[in-house]
């Protein structure tokens, strides 16, 4: 079962990025909800997550604080996060992806999205 970790101040989004996730065909997922980063820090240390998926802008600590915490982590490096923005601009974008993001999507994110930012995970783990 993988199991992924989804971040955003709004239950809403939470709830509309997890719909998509299991319209594209994520099948035997355990989801987990955080309202910022820190709440996904803290699940971090509970249990072992496959994705993280992470609002830009959070109360708190934001998607870049958080990246930058997973990617500095010797125990969370390894993790994918996916960074969901409504006003990641061009030159955001690249700044995420050179911390690492696996992908950077734009708000309303949709089914075709997340099927594609999630298809390198697919091929690792067919491997």
């Amino acid at each position: 079962m993988k199991r992924i970790i989804i971040a955003d101040d709004s239950g809403t989004a939470r709830m509309f990025i997890k719909r998509c996730f299991e319209i594209s065909g994520c099948q035997d997922v355990e989801f987990f909800e955080a309202k910022n980063g820190l709440e996904v820090l803290e699940q971090l240390k509970k249990t072992s997550v496959d994705l993280v998926v992470s609002d830009l802008h959070m109360p708190e600590m934001d998607g870049t604080e958080l990246l930058k915490r997973i990617k500095s982590s010797p125990r969370f490096h390894e993790i994918p996060v996916i960074i969901i923005s409504s006003a990641a601009n061009p030159k955001k974008v690249e700044e995420l992806k050179e911390l690492l993001a696996l992908d950077v999507l734009s708000k309303p994110v949709s089914p075709a999205s997340v099927s594609k930012a999630i298809k390198p995970l697919l091929k690792n783990s067919e491997k």
